[in-house]
Order: C-alpha cells, then sequence, then structure tokens
C-alpha cells in the first residue's frame, strides 16, 4: 500500500467512525429534527446531474418544451437571481433551468444540485417577471441550503447515506437518482423548508432589479384559487406547503427592510406579456 492509499484509506476510517457515532445516536425523528444532512456537497451535484438525465430522457412524463427562446428567458432571469453575494454554490452548482411544457401543472422544482425545473402552467399563471424570479429564487434556496440532502438523510436513513458518502455503495446512489418521480416525492417540502426557501428568495432579489415581494401576490392568488378545487393547483401545494404565514412572512420582510413599493419597471409585467405571447 503505497502512502496517498494509506492516507485515503485512513481518512474514509476516520470520517466512518464519526459518522458512525452520529448514527449511533440519531433515530430518523431526531434527523429530521436536527436538519441533519450526511451527503457531501458533491453528492447534491451528482444526485442533481443524475435526476436531469432521467428527466430529460422521460417525455412522456417530463415534456420539455422545445422553444430556446423561452428556455433562455428564464435561464437569464436565473442568472441575475445567481449573482447574488448570499448564493455560495454558484459555480459549483449548474443552475441550469429546463421549461416543462404541461399547462395543466402549476409547479416548479429544483434537484439537488442546482438543476431548476418551472413548468409552463405556472409561468402562464404568474402575472409579470418579478414574480417568476420570486419563484425561481425560492427554487434556488432549495438547493442552496440543500433540502434535498437533508430530507434524503432522514428518508433513507443514516447507514444507507454513510455507504453513499463512503463511495461503499454507488449503486445505491444511481438507484436513488434514477428514478426521479420517487425522489421527488422524498424531496417534498416542509413548511419550514419554505418559509427559509421564501426569505432567502427576497434576500437574491434584493441584488437584482426585481421588486423582492412579488411572490406574495403569487401566494394570495394561489390561497384564493385554493377555494376552488383541480390537479393544478394540488400539484404545487403537495410539494409546496402553503397558507397565509408565507403571506406574512414576506410582509414581514418587506417591512423590516424598508422596501419601496413595487413599480412596473421592478415588476417587469409588460415584458412578461410579450414572453408569454412567445410561449408556444
Amino acid at each position: 500500500m503505497n502512502k496517498r492509499t494509506m492516507f485515503t484509506t485512513l481518512r474514509r476510517a476516520t470520517t466512518a467512525r464519526l459518522l458512525v457515532a452520529i448514527i449511533a445516536v440519531s433515530s430518523p425523528f431526531l434527523l429530521s429534527q436536527c436538519g441533519l444532512n450526511l451527503f457531501p456537497v458533491s453528492e447534491d451535484s451528482n444526485i442533481g446531474k443524475q435526476m436531469d438525465a432521467e428527466i430529460q430522457s422521460s417525455p412522456d412524463q417530463y415534456p420539455i418544451l422545445e422553444n430556446e427562446t423561452i428556455r433562455a428567458y428564464v435561464q437569464g432571469i436565473v442568472d441575475k437571481i445567481v449573482q447574488s453575494p448570499q448564493v455560495k454554490y454558484r459555480g459549483k452548482f449548474p443552475y441550469k433551468a429546463t421549461v416543462i411544457n404541461d399547462d395543466k401543472t402549476l409547479n416548479a422544482f429544483c434537484t439537488p444540485g442546482g438543476y431548476i425545473y418551472v413548468y409552463t402552467g405556472l409561468m402562464r399563471f404568474l402575472d409579470d417577471e418579478a414574480s417568476l424570479a420570486g419563484v425561481l429564487g425560492h427554487e434556488i434556496a432549495h438547493a442552496e441550503e440543500r433540502h434535498g440532502t437533508e430530507r434524503m438523510t432522514t428518508a433513507l436513513g443514516a447507514q444507507v447515506v454513510l455507504s453513499i458518502a463512503l463511495g461503499d455503495n454507488p449503486s445505491k446512489l444511481s438507484e436513488v437518482a434514477g428514478n426521479a418521480a420517487a425522489l421527488l416525492a422524498i424531496l417534498r417540502n416542509s413548511r419550514d423548508n419554505e418559509l427559509e426557501a421564501d426569505t432567502r428568495s427576497f434576500q437574491y432579489l434584493q441584488s437584482t432589479q426585481y421588486w423582492p415581494g412579488a411572490i406574495k401576490g403569487f401566494f394570495v392568488k394561489m390561497i384564493e384559487k385554493r377555494g376552488g378545487s383541480g390537479s393544478a393547483l394540488e400539484e404545487w401545494t403537495s410539494t409546496h406547503p402553503l397558507d397565509q404565514t408565507r403571506v406574512d412572512n414576506v410582509n414581514k420582510l418587506l417591512r423590516e427592510n424598508n422596501t419601496p413599493a413595487p413599480t412596473q419597471a421592478s415588476l417587469m409585467g409588460e415584458q412578461y406579456k410579450q414572453m408569454l405571447r412567445k410561449l408556444r
């Protein structure tokens, strides 16, 4: 055994002992309560890359919009948001945007590692570009705060995560990430996750031209729509718990930051309407 191999073996053994000690005192309930994440950041990227490949190769379930103008429009908003100094994984995560061609679904989601998906149904439901930026910032925040692999730590069990993290069970990672639908079910957000992502989105947008409180109008519109029924709304609320608390949180952020009232320049409503006319 050469020195490099010996060092790698010792390092993995030390890491293993540390993680086993954590596991020994951690039940699934405790893992969920303390927000423990046993995945290294590099695995967020690997999981996201594999999920993206699965989604891109599943057109029946995820029909990708073949309209580069619209995709570039959404990607441009993402690129502006991730320039925020508070986005710490810019350069490590790709923050790649994909538009899913499904007008009946009001949803957006982000995999671990920063692969972002937004449905055309949600884009048509929104009123302005700032609202879309708020939603995209929210999804970016889930990747930044690593909510996905945090929930995977709880759902899969610490022992399984340990074997993946140490590289002893690469097939398990492929098995998990290769079933996008099942993994997205695991990645459903908690209310605390949602509030944290809302707050981070607000903060990211403060360094852009967008009004950071625009997502509030979307929440209000969704709450009003909830008085009816329909699978489109159920799709969103199943992965993004929504109640008045989230509206109140945005109002609190607006007050605390003495945020000026929105203007056409900060909402970009007319530009958004022009984009929607190209959404075919």
